[in-house]
């Protein structure tokens, strides 16, 4: 029997259940996966309070995970059985928070050799944001500078690496001195300790008074203004995610105001939609992985019969750098 963590009502942590569950054989365009590893990423908790609605309940959580094919369906013929894949999304891969499952052909990509389930599920949506951001999101140059917030998280520290790649300068925040020392030695070339400092103003300091080319903010509502005074006229503000809470609404002209500032709310999928462009993200990404020039660090595994103490820590910001479930 498979075993999968679902829940039947929005809420807390304690709303998830891990249940045995009947997987079936796949449906035309479908494969059957057996899990190696399953990503642990904030977003998953966005689906459980019903930030981001559930198409219906109960439902699965987790739109990422990798393993391995056990059954092909109708039509599927870019994957055969034993074969190595990997996956994220969101409405269309939901229902990683399990051991084994039915899931469309389409989001699969085939996982090199050289990358290990751990490794795969800790970096594929990650590692892909960071290969967006700095392939896609804007033109840097050789020098700029970077505002990086959650420089110690998972998403944070492979920016910081790739960044580093580019000759990017990076200052991160983090609320930690351990988280420091972490995001030093991944690449950052200042950090700022958001819980006492002010971070526009140590932005200022560091960069002579200009600001920064972009800032790359996971954490929405608490950081939000400060990312906006912490960027140099015709910076660029992106907004990653609410890891504090929604951005509430606010005048356009603010942007204006504050240096003709652009802003953008990027989502992955609109980056990874093309199958090409997606396929080319990713082979730089595991590119630099095999080679060693991107390190990925997990610094906690927890069995998917865990999720909900994995949910607790994740919302407590307990976890730095990237987190797994073992299957």
């Amino acid at each position: 029997m498979s075993k999968m963590t679902r829940f039947y009502e929005v809420g807390g942590p304690e709303v998830l259940r891990y249940e045995d569950v009947e997987v079936g054989d796949p449906g035309p365009g479908q494969v059957r996966l057996q899990h190696g590893a399953v990503a642990l990423n904030f977003a998953d908790t966005y689906f459980r309070t019903g930030l981001y609605p559930a198409q219906s309940l109960p439902s699965g959580v987790g739109s990422e995970a990798c393993g391995t094919v056990t059954a092909v369906g109708q039509g599927v013929t870019q994957f055969k059985v034993g074969d190595r894949v990997t996956y994220t999304g969101a409405y269309n891969t939901l229902g990683a928070y399990s051991t084994e499952r039915l899931i469309d052909a389409a989001p699969l990509m085939h996982l090199p050799d050289g990358i290990d389930f751990e490794t795969a599920a800790a970096i594929t949506m990650r590692g892909l944001t960071a290969a967006y951001l700095m392939r896609r999101i804007w033109a840097f140059q050789k020098g700029d500078t970077i505002l990086l917030h959650a420089a110690a998280g998972g998403v944070g520290l492979l920016v910081s690496q790739w960044a580093k790649l580019e000759g990017l300068n990076v200052i991160g925040t983090v609320s930690s001195d351990a988280k420091a020392e972490v995001a030093l030695a991944h690449g950052c070339d200042h950090t700022i300790n958001y819980s006492h400092e002010d971070v526009a103003q140590r932005v200022r300091a560091l960069t002579g008074g200009v600001g920064v080319n972009a800032v790359f903010d996971s954490v929405g509502k608490d950081t939000f203004e400060g990312s906006l005074n912490s960027l140099k006229r015709r910076g660029l503000m992106v907004c990653l995610g609410t890891a504090s809470g929604p951005i509430p609404p606010f005048n356009p002209q603010m942007l204006a105001m504050k240096g003709s500032l652009f802003l953008t709310r990027p989502a992955s999928a609109d980056y990874i939609a093309d199958p090409a462009e997606k396929a080319e993200l990713a082979q730089e990404l595991f590119g630099h992985v095999a080679a060693g020039r991107i390190k990925v660090d997990i610094s906690k595994r927890y069995e998917l019969a865990d999720a909900v103490q994995a949910h607790r820590d994740m919302e407590a910001r307990k976890i730095i750098g990237s987190a797994i479930f073992t299957v």
